[in-house]
């Protein structure tokens, strides 16, 4: 799709129950709560894909992001999501998300809401990021990760989501 801004979206209430659709712009613009995917991918090192999100992104542009994922289309389930946002993102075929959690995420200042639906998948692969999604990308260590968590500005949906992804992965 050449204009994200009109892609049609499912739009969930609080229980995550369908109660519309509306263009992806116009959910932003409404701040109507919608469905996204996000996928932690690792390598066999256990490396953590981070990236750089294009400056022309509709919600946080130029910000890092420790997932790969996007926003679930009208009719899609999760799962589908997760598959095809990882293998567009990554530039792959064959990658197999494990769901972990899903949560509402909320952001009261900017009148934002979605339903987060967390995956995990190991990539043992090269990959080719897609450069309309992606300005950067590395894969770095856990600790790595910590020290730029710290220091760079990241997506607040993937922050929230790597903080439930390490309390899961802790008890």
């Amino acid at each position: 799709m050449s204009n994200p801004s009109e892609e049609l979206l499912d739009v969930v209430d609080e229980q995550d129950r369908v109660v519309g659709t509306a263009l992806r712009g116009e959910v932003y613009r409404q701040g109507l709560t919608h469905r996204c995917v996000f996928v932690l991918v690792r390598d066999p090192h256990g490396r953590i894909f981070v990236h750089r999100r294009t400056d022309t992104k509709l919600f946080a542009p130029g910000a890092y992001d420790m997932f790969v994922g996007g926003v679930v289309g009208s009719g899609e389930t999760y799962a589908d999501a997760a598959v095809r946002e990882a293998q567009e993102e990554l530039g792959v075929t064959g990658i197999a998300p494990r769901p972990l959690f899903k949560f509402l995420y909320r952001d009261d200042a900017a009148g934002l809401s979605w339903w987060c639906d967390t995956y995990e998948a190991e990539w043992d692969g090269p990959v080719s990021p897609q450069v309309s999604e992606v300005a950067w990308h590395d894969w770095i260590t856990p600790a790595e990760l910590a020290e730029r968590l710290a220091r760079d500005a990241f997506v607040p949906d993937g922050v929230e989501a790597y903080r439930r992804y390490l309390e899961l992965r802790a008890g």
